[in-house]
C-alpha cells in the first residue's frame, strides 16, 4: 500500500479538488483507494456526502489518528491512500508528510502562492520525503505558467501537466463527482488522467528506489 499526501500552506490552491479527483482517477484504474480528510474545513468530506458511489472510500481523521488509520487501511486491503491536509502550517500537515511515500504540492501561478511554498518544502526536506509541485488553476495560455514553473523548479520537481482553471472542477465537486466522472470526455478529465498517470509513474520510481535500498 502506498500513501500520497496533498500538502500546501496556502489556502485556495485547489488542493482538495486535486485530491478527490485523483482518488476517483485511481479508483477508475483499479486501485482500491481511501481518501483521508485531515482538513478541519471538511471540504472532501462534504464532497463525499454528495456522492452516490461509496468508492473511493473516505474517512475523516485527526492527526493523532493517522497512523492507526493507515494500519487499518493496509489490513483492509487498500492499495492506495490519498491524504487531504489543512491549508496552513499545523501538526496535521507534518504528520501527513511524515506518513507519505510521495507529497504533491498544488500551487497557483501567482506571487502569493509561490512565496508560500518554502515552509512546505522545508518540512518535506527535513523529513526527507519525495515531492512534486503541480500547477493548479492556471490560465489556458500565459507566460505566468512558464515563469511559475521556472521559479518552482528551483525548489523541487514540477509536474509537466497543468491543471487549468475550468468550471468543470467546481461543477463536479458540487455533485460529489470527480471530473473524470462528471465530464469523461472533457478537457478537465483529460488533465486529471494525465496527471494521475504521471503521479503513478513517479510513485513507481520512488518505490523502486526504496526497494533497492532495502535490498
Amino acid at each position: 500500500m502506498r500513501v500520497i499526501s496533498f500538502v500546501t500552506q496556502k489556502g485556495g490552491s485547489g488542493k482538495t479538488t486535486l485530491a478527490f479527483c485523483c482518488a476517483v482517477a485511481a479508483q477508475e484504474k483499479g486501485k482500491r483507494t481511501l481518501l483521508l480528510d485531515m482538513d478541519p474545513q471538511g471540504t472532501a468530506t462534504a464532497w463525499f456526502k454528495d456522492r452516490e458511489s461509496e468508492t473511493p472510500a473516505l474517512a475523516t481523521i485527526k492527526s493523532s489518528e493517522l497512523r492507526d488509520a493507515i494500519n487499518k487501511a493496509e489490513k483492509a486491503g487498500f492499495d492506495l491512500i490519498l491524504i487531504d491536509t489543512p491549508g496552513r502550517d499545523e501538526p496535521a500537515t507534518a504528520a501527513a508528510i511524515r506518513a507519505a511515500d510521495l507529497c504533491i504540492i498544488p500551487c497557483r501561478p501567482t506571487p502569493g502562492d509561490m512565496k508560500a511554498t518554502p515552509p512546505t518544502i522545508a518540512t518535506i526536506n527535513r523529513l526527507k520525503k519525495d515531492a512534486a509541485f503541480v500547477l493548479t488553476q492556471t490560465p489556458p495560455r500565459s507566460y505566468r505558467n512558464s515563469e511559475a514553473e521556472k521559479g518552482l523548479s528551483m525548489l523541487g520537481m514540477v509536474c509537466p501537466h497543468l491543471i487549468v482553471i475550468r468550471n468543470s472542477y467546481q461543477d463536479a465537486q458540487g455533485r460529489g463527482l470527480g471530473v473524470t466522472e462528471y465530464e469523461p470526455d472533457g478537457k478537465a478529465a483529460h488533465e486529471i488522467r494525465e496527471l494521475w498517470k504521471w503521479i503513478s509513474r513517479k510513485l513507481e520510481k520512488v518505490n523502486e528506489r526504496k526497494e533497492a535500498n532495502v535490498a
